[in-house]
């Protein structure tokens, strides 16, 4: 897959997704084609809304910490004094794992499938659609009514 690089601010939450950078802040390069939500995007497929919800929707499946773990943990040691404040981060991986969870339940049994792989799982459509055993280019559409869904779930205007 060709790499679609692009310059974007860098804030708390990630690298923003608007175009449009503040004077004297940090950026960073990414790549637009590093997903299959933002290829998607990228060419026009998927609104902002869409992708937000389903970038808001791995952001929790990966916070749920839910993908299956292959090598040792990496976590950062918590030290004395940070962690004080809000949720512990089990709390904060609780609260996640529910929100994923309440997230595919109000996308549906039938639509949630093709969310999961491509949404967090980082399938592309072709191949998503080859494991559900559907018709050729018949997920996109599927995909864009569950992100529909997931973005009134999360309540993104």
């Amino acid at each position: 897959m060709a790499r679609m690089l692009a310059e974007r601010e860098l804030t708390v939450e990630g690298p923003r997704r608007s175009r449009e950078i503040a004077p004297r802040s940090r950026t960073v390069t990414v790549n637009l084609a590093e997903s299959p939500l933002t290829w998607l995007h990228a060419r026009g497929h998927l609104t902002d809304r869409q992708l937000d919800a389903g970038e808001r929707l791995r952001a929790d499946y990966e916070r749920a910490q839910l993908a299956p773990s292959t090598t040792m943990r990496w976590d950062a040691v918590r030290i004395s004094g940070t962690g004080e404040r809000g949720l512990t981060p089990t709390e904060r991986q609780i609260a996640a794992r529910g929100r994923f969870d309440a997230a595919m339940a109000h996308a549906g049994s039938g639509l949630s499938d093709v969310l999961w792989r491509v949404a967090c799982a980082g399938e592309g459509l072709p191949a998503a659609e080859k494991a559900l055993d559907w018709p050729a280019r018949s997920g996109k559409l599927v995909l864009r009514i569950a992100l529909d869904r997931v973005a009134d779930f999360y309540r993104i205007g």
